[in-house]
């Protein structure tokens, strides 16, 4: 397993939905986007901003039974991506002993968060959906504005070129002929169609 962190979460401004990211602790610290709810998105946000509602949240409920029952949360796994779904365990520990529970990772970073247990994910996910990091986002920036200043100056030669005539539609053909013949408007006679 390789430790990560949670660095935040993305919301898409168009469809709302909420990724949550982690980040290898280590190089190459890679990163994990793991599509969560808006209500779990929402439960970790407030837990990593260390908020206090007035009333318990579901996860607060859950850490709070943990200390409760003089349980320990050792440790978050996401364990596997599994068509398209990822995996977690909460490793827990206590009086009974130490016990691993299958979990949704948007459930088990949330008590992560609040008891401050250590976040770990699989090789095997991160290899598989982990992305590398941007490395230097002012000279990416840099780059892009350079490749649209290098598009728009080719842009506005092609314009310099250009003659009023060619804006001219040479293939155009006359469709304003009109008709010479006279119509009697008390004629009643039926017309055929052309």
């Amino acid at each position: 397993m390789i430790a990560v962190e949670l660095i935040g979460i993305q919301v898409d401004p168009i469809s709302g939905a909420a990724a949550v990211v982690l980040r290898e602790h280590d190089a190459p610290n890679r990163l994990l986007p793991i599509m969560v709810g808006q209500a779990d998105a929402s439960s970790i946000a407030i837990a990593a901003s260390g908020t206090h509602l007035p009333r318990l949240m579901t996860h607060d409920l859950m850490a709070s039974v943990v200390d409760a029952l003089d349980g320990h949360l050792d440790s978050v796994e996401v364990t596997e991506l599994h068509e398209g779904a990822f995996l977690a365990n909460l490793t827990l520990s206590g009086p009974a002993g130490q016990r691993r529970i299958d979990t949704r990772p948007s459930d088990a970073i949330a008590l992560a968060v609040r008891l401050q247990a250590p976040l770990f994910v699989s090789e095997a996910v991160l290899d598989e959906a982990g992305a590398l990091p941007i490395e230097d986002a002012a000279a990416d920036q840099f780059a892009l504005e350079a490749a649209i200043d290098a598009d728009v100056d080719q842009f506005r030669a092609f314009l310099a070129e250009l003659e009023p005539d060619d804006f001219i539609d040479t293939t155009a053909t006359d469709t304003t002929a009109t008709d010479t013949t006279a119509t009697d408007p008390d004629d009643d006679t039926p017309t055929p169609f052309a």
